[in-house]
C-alpha cells in the first residue's frame, strides 16, 4: 500500500541536509506539498524546495515567535498545514562538568523547546482541517542515554515523553502524534561523534557497526520510510508510539 498525501501540506524542519532532506523528498514523492525549514536561508534549502516542488520556510525553531511565523507562512502560501515533521536538532558533546551551561541549554531549547513551540504553532491549523499528523524525530540516545551527550540525550528523552502525552491528548481530534527514534544513521551528524572521539569518520562508522546486530549503520531513507508511514492519514491506530530504527541495537521500552 502506497501513501497518498496528495492535497496535504507538510512542514519538515532541519531539512537542508541529511535526514530532513530525505523526509522532505519522501513526503513530496507521496504527493504532499512540502515546506522545508532550516535555521537560516541557504542555497541548499532553496535547491531542495525547487527539486521537490515545495517552498522554503526558514526560521529558528528555538524562538517561539519565529515558530508562529513559520507556521503562518506555510498556511499563507499553501492554504493549510496538515503534517509536521519535527526533525531539527542541535548537538554538542562534552563531559558533564565541562559542558558550558549556555550551550547545554541551547541543545535542550532547540531540540525539546523548539518542538514544543512548533507543535503549539501548527496545532491551530490542524484543528481547522479536522485532522493532522505530527512526527517527532527523537533518538535511540533518548531511550538509552549516551556518555558525554547529556543535553542531547535528555532533550530526546523529553521528546518521547512529549509524544506520548500529546498522543493521548490529541488523538480524539484525529491529530496523531508519534515519534521515530533513529539509531546510528549515515548523516553529517556523525562527524560530531568522530570529532569528539578524535578519529576519522570512517572509523566511527566501523565502530558503530560492530555494536549493531544488523552489522551496519542505517540510512536516512530507511528512517524517512517510517516517517512516511506515520504521516499517512489512512493509518490512525498508531498513537503515541516510538518507532525504533536502529538495526536491532535496542528496543524502545518506554
Amino acid at each position: 500500500m502506497s501513501t497518498d498525501l496528495r492535497g496535504r501540506v507538510a512542514l519538515v524542519t532541519g531539512a537542508a541536509q541529511g535526514m530532513g532532506a530525505a523526509h522532505a523528498r519522501r513526503l513530496a514523492h507521496a504527493g504532499a506539498t512540502v515546506a522545508v525549514n532550516d535555521r537560516e536561508p541557504s542555497d541548499a534549502l532553496t535547491a531542495l524546495a525547487t527539486e521537490i516542488g515545495g517552498f522554503t520556510a526558514a526560521g529558528d525553531v528555538s524562538d517561539p515567535d519565529q515558530c508562529r511565523t513559520i507556521a503562518a507562512h506555510v498556511a499563507a502560501i499553501a492554504g493549510r498545514l496538515d503534517v509536521l515533521v519535527a526533525n531539527h536538532a542541535y548537538m554538542t558533546m562534552a563531559p558533564l562538568l565541562e559542558h558550558d551551561d549556555a550551550d547545554w541549554w541551547k541543545v535542550v531549547d532547540t531540540n525539546l523547546g523548539g518542538t514544543f513551540y512548533l507543535i503549539q504553532s501548527a496545532l491551530p491549523y490542524m484543528r481547522e482541517n479536522g485532522a493532522g499528523r505530527i512526527v517527532v524525530i527523537s533518538s535511540e540516545w533518548g531511550v538509552t542515554g549516551w556518555p558525554e551527550a547529556t543535553a542531547y540525550a535528555a532533550s530526546k528523552a523529553g521528546l518521547i515523553s512529549l509524544v506520548k502525552t500529546l498522543g493521548r491528548e490529541l488523538a480524539r481530534e484525529h491529530i496523531i502524534v508519534n515519534a521515530v527514534a533513529p539509531g546510528v544513521i549515515d548523516t553529517p551528524q556523525l562527524q560530531v561523534d568522530a570529532d569528539a572521539a578524535g578519529v576519522a569518520l570512517d572509523e566511527i562508522h566501523r565502530r558503530y557497526a560492530e555494536a549493531i546486530p544488523l552489522a551496519r549503520i542505517g540510512s536516512a531513507g530507511e528512517v524517512s520510510a517510517a516517517v512516511e508511514l506515520l504521516a499517512d492519514f489512512s493509518v490512525e491506530a498508531i498513537v503515541g508510539q516510538v518507532v525504533s530504527c536502529n538495526g536491532g541495537s535496542t528496543r524502545t521500552r518506554v
